[in-house]
């Protein structure tokens, strides 16, 4: 994200604010209609299992809002900013609610540490409407060498756990070959059985660079991630529901499907991007959704992705295949988000999420 805020000046000078239509006379797709408004610096948006009214956006200064019809709640559901050091890749990165919320009202939050900026997942109860602080329970705590390439996502997957994927702890190049190091979890996809207490982590992959947003396939339960390029490409990679094995992504070995450094790859099963793109098209991708709502019919089936920098979006069939850019563009798009219909949004940093429609 260092990239994607040195890029927002540049990005309000060449885009106009919020979704832009291209020119193209040939584009069919879809448009994007402001949805939530008055954000300070959103980096996510999701719906909870059984609240299909009210959105929870995630602030990177420390603070998750509530929306209802539109409409910011004063009152933060949670806020840790006293907790969190903000700025940059750095602050309150991830929120995931597990399919039993409704009855647990547990849920996990994904931040560096003020101080510290070591990686932080801890586990919070609510009730009526609000995060009780002290139900905090720290779950996980990874040390982060520079203050980039924090990854910071959270996502439930088909299994019920709750899968964690972290950069490579940043710099540039992956100086201290983290990546491809199976004692570290920098760099790497695992996963936390949260019905326990205390979750020891199942390494599922490594060679991650910067996970920037992941998301399983509701249909399918593939789980599609956007990893964020070193300086020349930006990649999507997917693992298909079933895989067994650890399995490589191949960083730093390998920059999307080129070379990066002449060494030997680590351990696990080698997998290449699904699909990727140079710095000629963004300078940081942006991961999606596998669309699998009703109201855009041009993207179902299809993964949608695009880049903080330059605002493009794409979509790709699930199974591989050309990428086609779509007809619209966001200014500082950070993230997509999915509600509970499968419809999708789209975040921007500058304050305002877009819902996709016909």
């Amino acid at each position: 994200m260092t990239r994607r805020l040195a890029a927002l000046a540049l990005v309000a000078v060449t885009l106009a604010a919020g979704g832009t239509a291209l020119a193209s006379s040939e584009a069919v797709g879809p448009r994007l209609a402001p949805a939530i408004r008055g954000l300070d610096a959103p980096v996510f948006v999701i719906q909870a299992p059984g609240e299909p009214g009210r959105f929870y956006v995630v602030e990177q200064a420390g603070l998750v809002r509530i929306v209802e019809k539109g409409r910011v709640r004063a009152t933060p559901f949670l806020d840790i900013r006293s907790r969190v050091v903000a700025g940059g890749e750095q602050g309150l990165l991830g929120l995931a609610f597990p399919k039993n919320y409704a009855k647990t009202r547990a849920f996990y939050v994904n931040y560096t540490a003020r101080g510290s900026g070591a990686t932080v997942i801890d586990r919070y109860v609510s009730r009526a409407g609000r995060a009780l602080t002290a139900s905090r329970q720290q779950l996980l705590t990874v040390a982060q060498p520079y203050a980039n390439h924090n990854g910071g996502h959270l996502a439930f997957g088909p299994d019920g756990k709750l899968w964690v994927g972290l950069g490579d702890g940043g710099a540039g190049g992956d100086p201290e070959n983290r990546a491809q190091d199976r004692s570290t979890l920098l760099g790497k996809l695992f996963r936390l059985d949260v019905t326990k207490r205390n979750p020891a982590p199942e390494l599922v992959a490594i060679g991650l660079r910067n996970p920037w947003r992941y998301s399983f396939d509701r249909r399918s339960g593939d789980l599609w991630i956007g990893d964020v390029g070193q300086g020349e490409i930006e990649e999507v990679s997917v693992l298909r529901r079933g895989a067994s094995g650890l399995v490589n992504f191949g960083w730093d070995v390998y920059e999307g499907r080129e070379r990066f450094e002449d060494k030997e790859l680590g351990p696990g099963r080698l997998i290449q991007p699904i699909a990727q793109y140079t710095h000629d098209e963004g300078i940081s991708i942006t991961g999606g959704y596998v669309y699998r709502g009703s109201a855009v019919p041009r993207l179902r089936g299809r993964y949608v992705y695009g880049d903080f920098g330059s605002g493009t979006i794409w979509s790709i069939p699930t199974r591989g295949g050309t990428p086609r850019r779509e007809p619209v563009e966001v200014n500082g798009l950070v993230s997509f988000g999915e509600d509970l219909k499968g419809e999708l949004y789209a975040v921007s940093h500058s304050g305002t999420i877009y819902r996709f429609a016909r």
